[in-house]
């Protein structure tokens, strides 16, 4: 298995982040706007994967910024699928599942457990120092979630 791009979607911007397979490494992350975002993604040659999470309905009232979402899931699953990566959708419930055991965790849950698996000195907020830069050195807003995105499908494909 090659490196993994997942990305959590939004109707303006999105965030992605390059994952290294075998060691989960986040060889490179952000936040784009989504035409910015949808190159770069694609643009990834170490790529073999992509995962993007989806959109659930649980009977709540949406408004159009939604569907917005939706719209550019579908052009992101489709640019990365023309460029020849293996795609996939994952709902936020299997991610917070997997790292948190709980479906009800929150995005607090899911960074602590993140944390926890991953940092090795900066066990508060698993960034580090410029000086000292931990696993998750310049992570910021909703690479967090991308990365849990990314982390859940590699976990899922190895069954763990």
């Amino acid at each position: 298995m090659g490196n993994i791009v997942a990305v959590d979607p939004g109707n303006t911007k999105s965030a992605f982040a390059l994952i290294e397979a075998e060691t989960y490494w986040p060889i490179d992350f952000g936040i784009l706007d989504n035409k910015s975002a949808l190159r770069a993604v694609t643009g990834f040659i170490t790529a073999t994967d992509f995962v993007i999470e989806r959109v659930a309905s649980y009977g709540m009232a949406v408004g159009g910024e939604v569907f917005e979402t939706c719209e550019w899931i579908g052009r992101f699953l489709q640019a990365a699928e023309y460029h020849g990566l293996s795609v996939s959708g994952m709902y936020r419930k299997e991610v917070t599942l997997n790292l948190c055991k709980s479906q009800r965790a929150g995005d607090t849950n899911v960074r602590r457990a993140l944390i926890d698996r991953f940092a090795s000195h900066d066990l508060k907020n698993g960034k580090g120092t410029k000086g000292n830069p931990d696993w998750f050195f310049g992570f910021k807003a909703d690479c967090w979630s991308a990365y849990a995105i990314g982390v859940t499908y590699l976990d899922t494909k190895r069954g763990i």
